[in-house]
């Protein structure tokens, strides 16, 4: 597969820039269900938008209602970065599954594509399933994913190749975002843990 998402430094600069905006023009604080004030409480991410998914259908966020959503944005075509946060998140979930399948089941994991051009329903079919048995792709117009990635506080951009081929890249933050089941978000979840680490933070806010 071509291209490649930005250099470590830079996504995680994108990401955190991101988040903090969020968090500043967030309302008010408010919780996941116990005492413990989620740390993404009230910041202004996510949001509503009707995708595709790879078996082609048209999916909207209403469809996750009451579901936890783990929620990663990437491209099928990127080299290194998406397809080790994607095997993390599987890892991850594999984790939690084995240490309390309740809680695990509460969650969906899911996959945007910030590159529809070749994202089609058809790439997506074949990549996500070798991350997580549950794991939803979903592409888009590229206006479609340019608000959902808007509403996500998700940078994305093109880098063309100098021929105009194909095999351009990608630049974008990586940030894996646990929501809750109204699709407020809690944390986010530290690609850079161990896959039983990532369990307990997922499992520290699913009530």
């Amino acid at each position: 597969m071509a291209g490649a998402a930005m250099n470590k430094p830079y996504r995680n600069r994108f990401a955190l820039i991101a988040i903090a905006a969020a968090l500043a023009l967030g309302g008010p604080i408010g919780c996941s269900g116990g005492s413990e004030t989620p740390p993404l409480a009230g910041a202004r991410i996510g949001g509503p938008f009707t995708l595709t998914d790879q078996d082609g259908k048209r999916v909207s966020d209403t469809a996750f209602a009451g579901k936890y959503r783990l929620v990663y944005f990437g491209y099928t075509f990127c080299p290194d970065i998406c397809p080790t946060d994607l095997q993390k998140m599987g890892q991850g979930m594999r984790a939690l599954e084995k240490e309390d399948a309740a809680a695990a089941a509460k969650i969906q994991p899911i996959f945007i594509s910030i590159d529809p051009a070749r994202d089609t329903p058809a790439v997506l079919k074949a990549y996500v399933p070798a991350f997580h048995p549950r794991l939803i792709g979903l592409t888009g117009t590229q206006a479609e994913i340019d608000a959902v990635a808007k509403e996500f506080a998700v940078f994305h951009a093109k880098v063309p190749t100098k021929d105009g081929s194909d095999n351009y890249l990608m630049n974008h933050s990586t940030q894996m975002v646990l929501f809750d089941p109204t699709g407020a978000p809690l944390a986010l979840i530290p690609q850079d843990k161990s896959p039983e680490e990532m369990a307990a933070e997922m499992k520290r806010w699913v009530k």
